[in-house]
């Protein structure tokens, strides 16, 4: 998999695509991604994400909030993956 540079996909503002929903739901505990066919349930990150997919934010200032708020370094590679299985999927324009 070729994974963006900087002057490419990293620029990009992802935003959800219409036609599906991000929710968070009390009773789960977690962020389900609602379509009008059914749900999907997401695991934490996957919802960290999705929930900064709002096509105002640079990928790379997304990576920047997620190290933050999970205290951690180089996400970069996994989030990239991330974004494009959900791009595949067609959850994100």
């Amino acid at each position: 998999m070729n994974l963006p540079n900087a002057s490419g996909a990293a620029r990009a503002c992802p935003r959800l695509r219409s036609t599906y929903q991000l929710q968070w739901e009390t009773a789960q505990r977690t962020y389900v991604l609602l379509y009008p066919e059914g749900m999907v349930k997401l695991n934490p990150s996957a919802g960290e994400i999705l929930l900064r997919c709002d096509g105002t934010r640079e990928l790379d200032d997304i990576i920047g909030e997620l190290e933050d708020l999970f205290r951690a370094s180089d996400l970069a590679t996994d989030v990239y993956r991330f974004i494009e299985d959900a791009r595949q999927r067609q959850w994100l324009d």
